[in-house]
């Protein structure tokens, strides 16, 4: 089960997950992020820091709304990613395609989301 919030700030469009991206929500985190990349925000950070797991389908909706976002301009990140979920991500080599912040500070001062 996955809970999914989004918030926006200056453009930027925060996206808050909490629980499990697995098979079985992969599908509505990739219908929510559909519905943000068609605002066309400047912008997309996915905060992970209630994110207790994922699976390969939601790394598959990470991997393919990340493209979707480079072909708009629409910059893309995660922030806040547990150790488990991070390592995972680097053993993919996804560190090395997706921006990773350690904060959602962080992030939001490189993205420029400051309130």
């Amino acid at each position: 089960m996955i809970e999914i919030s989004t918030q926006q700030i200056k453009g930027v469009v925060i996206v808050s997950l909490k629980g499990e991206l697995d098979a079985s929500s992969a599908l509505a985190f990739d219908n929510k992020m559909g519905e943000v990349i068609a605002q066309q925000p400047k912008a997309v950070l996915i905060d992970c820091a209630k994110l207790e797991y994922t699976s390969s389908p939601g790394i598959g909706v990470l991997i393919s709304r990340h493209g979707e976002c480079q072909e708009k301009n629409i910059s893309f990140a995660l922030c806040n990613l547990n150790p488990k979920i991070n390592n995972a991500l680097k053993m993919l080599g996804l560190d090395q395609l997706i921006t990773i912040y350690n904060s959602t500070h962080e992030a939001k001062s490189a993205m420029g989301a400051f309130h």
